[in-house]
């Protein structure tokens, strides 16, 4: 928005009303001087341009777009001139609320995933409604626009005649009375035609003046009369002076500063002062003039700075977008947070207020290229990641096939190297789509896991393996029968435990030997469990748990895990069901009868072994779940 010009400063007293004097002439009145520069920046009617591009005042910011609708149609049927500048404020405040809302549905559209391209507004009646409003205030104000042109002419006209009489008067050999009377009404006309077309302002009111001097010079007014009027004209502008140093502490910058010109006008339309008081006078009024101006100015440059804030803010965003490295997003998260950072930008962009009039649609588009480039890359690299999914989907089907035909190939040190290489080469291959992804995982290691089981079977067939078992499982037993006896109880422990575990990693044996090894292992143990003084249900748990590690680890392990869990549920029921018995039983049984007391001790004696065995099955099924 241009700022409004400095209001134009009255010339010092002129010579209206005033008894021509040798010192004050058109020639070398430096006030006559001061009043053409004036009139130069200003007409009579408008001193100064009405500002229309104002921020929206507080009470229209907080409107909603139903509330300014009612205003406007309400602005709409008052005259033209009461309403400029409220319609503006009504614009502006309509519009930032319309593009709010269309900038919220381009967000939720382009949340719920649509291409931002894709997304237009939906028409919206409120606008058309406003636009309709506008439409008919456009057409009030030409109308008057037409007529104010028709009066100016008009009014140019009748000051044309006006001081055509000024000039006849000049003229004039008629008595004083009657001279002066016309030329007070000449005065009261003049100041009563206002509207007159700006490019004949100037020219008017030099002669105007001109004339009015002579008027003066010629029919020599006495003093009695000029200090009467000098007395009426000083107590006037006295009165302008305090209204206007009073301006200069409202709050309201901009409605001084257009105060300040209508009392500009009045000034202008006052007679001269006592010679001795011009200057002084004048120098109070425009000194007054001058703190407003100033004031109006710097409210202005104020405008400026922050709307140059607002321009270095909004290219700081610009070149964030712009500056953002393509090269480096290249998976869906590195993407999924860059759009957030992003979006966090826009967010930002609204937040920012306008920048200078000159750039502010340079920005916007800036701004917009920025945003079109990166959503458009992003586009683009959802495209090719479809395209690349659907490749690597491909290319892992062939390996599936690939794998299937290998999986009941007997010669196994071949396929087997031919299978790894396939798992290799799977790793190699990126990622497919979700709902691909699982189907074609299965369907390869289903293959691959029913080749390594064929193998493991004959692997396990073979007698030199078993041999091999056989041996580490014998060398196992001497390091559990040899174990140090100095060592603490929980080393000692742990080693136990240990070799424990080592002995489930130990595969089959020769069948024949599989008896006598695995007495002679638990023989070994329970040794070391006496040593070491752990109870049996201790010892349970720790062959259990050893139990448990290598059925876990075979084939099937789960499955293997979950039969065994059902097995101790069904015999802990059994047990319970035992127990529930017992305790039944023994309530019939009379310590006082003939060998009572000894049956009820037996009995009490098996409800407590039955109670550590089900308390032992209850830990093996902790046990489970911990594997599970």
């Amino acid at each position: 928005m241009k700022d409004t010009h400095e209001a134009n400063l009255p010339a010092q007293e002129n010579g209206k009303l005033e008894e021509k004097t040798p010192e004050i002439t058109p020639e070398n009145s430096t006030e006559e001087n001061t009043v053409a520069k004036a009139i130069e920046n200003t007409t009579e009617q408008e001193p100064v341009a009405e500002v229309a591009s104002e921020k929206t005042s507080e009470e229209v910011k907080k409107l909603t777009k139903t509330e300014i609708l009612a205003k406007l149609e309400e602005l709409v049927n008052v005259p033209v001139e009461n309403a400029r500048g409220d319609i503006e404020s009504l614009k502006q405040a309509f519009y930032k609320i319309h593009r709010a809302e269309v900038d919220e549905l381009k967000k939720a559209s382009l949340e719920n995933g649509e291409e931002e391209k894709d997304t237009q507004p939906q028409a919206d009646e409120s606008e058309e409604k406003f636009k309709e409003l506008l439409s008919r205030y456009r057409e009030k104000k030409a109308v008057l626009h037409a007529e104010e042109e028709h009066v100016k002419a008009a009014n140019y006209a009748l000051k044309l005649q006006l001081i055509e009489r000024l000039k006849v008067l000049t003229e004039s050999q008629d008595d004083f009375n009657k001279l002066y009377n016309e030329f007070k009404e000449i005065q009261l006309r003049w100041k009563e035609t206002k509207l007159i077309p700006q490019e004949h302002a100037n020219e008017l009111w030099k002669n105007y003046q001109l004339y009015s001097e002579r008027f003066y010079d010629i029919i020599k007014i006495n003093n009695q009369f000029r200090d009467y009027d000098f007395k009426k004209n000083l107590e006037l502008k006295t009165v302008l002076c305090e209204t206007v140093e009073k301006l200069i502490d409202e709050p309201d910058v901009v409605s001084a500063f257009h105060q300040l010109q209508k009392l500009h006008q009045q000034w202008r339309e006052i007679g001269p002062v006592a010679k001795e008081l011009r200057e002084e006078l004048w120098a109070r009024f425009k000194a007054a003039s001058t703190a407003i101006n100033k004031r109006h100015q710097q409210h202005f440059e104020g405008l400026k700075a922050k709307e140059q804030e607002n321009l270095e803010a909004k290219t700081a965003i610009c070149e964030q977008i712009e500056n953002i490295d393509f090269s480096l997003l290249k998976t869906f998260k590195d993407w999924e947070e860059k759009n957030k950072d992003v979006i966090g930008l826009q967010e930002k962009w609204k937040t920012i207020g306008f920048a200078p009039k000159k750039y502010n649609v340079k920005i916007f588009e800036r701004f917009r290229a920025a945003c079109d480039n990166y959503f458009n890359k992003k586009s683009e690299f959802y495209k090719g990641i479809k395209e690349d999914m659907e490749k690597n989907l491909q290319l892992k089907i062939a390996l599936c096939e690939k794998a299937e035909a290998l999986k009941d190939n007997i010669e196994w040190k071949e396929t087997t190297e031919k299978m790894i290489a396939l798992q290799k080469e799977w790793k190699t291959i990126g990622s497919v789509a979700r709902k691909h992804s699982d189907i074609v995982w299965k369907r390869f290691i289903t293959a691959c896991d029913y080749f390594f089981e064929q193998k493991n079977k004959n692997v396990n067939s073979q007698k030199g393996v078993e041999q091999t078992n056989l041996a580490a499982k014998k060398e196992l037993i001497r390091k559990i029968n040899a174990l140090d006896a100095s060592l603490a109880y929980d080393d000692a422990l742990t080693t136990l435990k240990e070799y424990m575990a080592e002995w489930n990693t130990i595969g089959f044996v020769p069948f024949k030997e599989k008896d006598k090894i695995y007495k002679e292992y638990h023989e070994a143990v329970d040794k070391q469990f006496d040593h070491l003084k752990v109870d049996q249900s201790e010892r349970k748990m720790e062959s259990f748990r050893s139990n448990l590690t290598e059925m876990a680890s075979g084939d099937k392990g789960k499955g293997k895990l979950y039969g065994e869990r059902e097995k101790l549920m069904r015999a802990y029921e059994r047990l319970k069901n035992e127990l529930q018995t017992y305790e039944n039983n023994i309530g019939f049984l009379s310590i006082s009868s003939k060998g009572g007391g000894g049956l009820v001790k037996e009995m009490e004696r098996k409800i407590e072994k039955l109670k550590e065995e089900m308390g032992l099955i209850i830990k093996k099924i902790d046990a489970i779940d911990e594997n599970l």
